[in-house]
């Protein structure tokens, strides 16, 4: 066996040393930085959860590239359960921007256009209102009118081809979006058509992996039920998510803090992700639809940053997500302004969830918790940490 020179040892040697070093000048910073976030999260969350009875909280962020999970409370109040990293939540329709990404994904590959008429891709809807209504208008509320909520009726694959044959538009397709879990439904539903696979096959084999999520689900596997929290409802019974039509197109998502944190910063910097992805989630930050300050993306809903608490208030409203909105079609498709606010909010029966984030300032945030408490106490929460964020942000690059 040949000797090491010493000379080459001192070289390793120096290198190593150098290494870990540098290893340790980033643990401190970091550390430096956690101890500027972690007091105003704290008080910000405990006094959130207080406040509205909540059990359980996750909260995810990220700053410069710098991740940092808080948990608090209890993900199972019988058994004093409490949060951890490997939490599962349901997030409700923070699920509708990981449906959104799939489609605009299926576009990238060629397996369809947004301009395509819905009917192209569901030969059942052939001769219906859906001939004349683009993939688009599903994906961003505006294909007429669609409710809220399927009728009760809805329950199978037969009841639900019967309903979206017989719908007939209230509006002109294009002209006012009508938050709607149908549409976004069918939005998916499309797109898992166009790529030949189950919606849920889709989510869980072929776009979480390609975003480096590790524990997302439409389906929670037996042997990860005991990460699965309990959400609490307005009775404080322990509840989770009932079966519906579209029901994993449209808030089907169980998932960690950390993993919605890094689909967050996949949104914030795309550069390593693969390149129909990359074109994919492009396709999800541009505007497509405005109504006021709000740019309404593909899943995401857009503003110009910096907004002010009462924008993002009224952009969040139950305003926006009960009533018709007349809308102006953006063409081309564009962005707010050049610094862009996205945000999603998503609520089940015994869940809230909210994910924010400002790619040009490198900043984002996911809330995550087993009550469906106010939306406006997220958003205000949210907006406190983050204003905090861009300050920190802003000493790290000045430093």
């Amino acid at each position: 066996m040949s000797q090491i020179s010493s000379r080459t040892y001192a070289v390793c040697a120096g290198a190593c040393f150098s290494l870990f070093g540098t290893f340790l000048a980033c643990s401190a910073e970091a550390d430096v930085v956690e101890g500027r976030i972690r007091p105003v999260v704290d008080r910000t969350i405990k006094g959130l959860m207080t406040e509205n009875g909540v059990a359980g909280m996750a909260v995810g962020i990220s700053v410069d590239g710098r991740r940092f999970i808080f948990n608090y409370g209890l993900a199972d109040k019988e058994k004093a359960t409490p949060v951890t990293a490997d939490t599962l939540f349901e997030i409700g329709s923070v699920s509708k921007t990981f449906t959104a990404t799939l489609g605009a994904y299926a576009e990238a590959k060629g397996a369809l256009a947004l301009s395509d008429a819905a009917s192209e891709h569901m030969r059942e809807l052939a001769g219906s209102a859906f001939d004349h209504i683009t993939v688009l208008e599903l994906g961003t509320y505006t294909a007429g009118g669609l409710p809220l909520q399927f009728p009760d009726e809805v329950i199978n694959n037969s009841t639900l081809t019967r309903y979206f044959r017989g719908w007939r538009p209230g509006y002109e397709p294009g002209t006012y979006r009508v938050y709607s879990n149908p549409s976004i439904g069918l939005f998916g539903t499309l797109a898992a058509a166009s790529l030949r696979k189950p919606f849920p096959e889709l989510m869980e084999g072929t776009l979480f992996p390609a975003l480096g999520l590790t524990n997302s689900y439409i389906r929670v596997p037996e042997a990860e039920m005991g990460d699965y929290a309990f959400g609490y409802n307005k009775k404080n019974n322990p509840v989770r998510v009932s079966p519906g039509a579209l029901d994993a197109q449209a808030y089907g998502v169980k998932t960690t803090a950390a993993d919605l944190l890094r689909f967050v910063e996949a949104n914030i910097d795309t550069s390593g992700l693969e390149s129909s992805l990359q074109k994919a989630i492009g396709a999800t930050q541009t505007g497509y639809y405005r109504t006021g300050d709000t740019f309404q993306s593909l899943g995401w809903e857009l503003y110009a940053w910096p907004a002010t608490l009462d924008t993002l208030l009224a952009g969040n409203s139950s305003d926006m997500a009960m009533k018709p909105h007349a809308v102006t079609p953006l063409v081309p498709p564009q962005k707010p302004a050049e610094d862009v606010f996205f945000n999603k909010t998503g609520s089940t029966g015994g869940f809230g969830a909210y994910a924010a984030f400002v790619p040009t300032r490198r900043i984002g945030i996911v809330l995550l918790a087993n009550r469906n408490y106010p939306i406006p106490e997220r958003i205000k929460a949210a907006y406190s940490i983050l204003g905090m964020l861009e300050a920190v942000s802003q000493d790290e690059r000045h430093r």
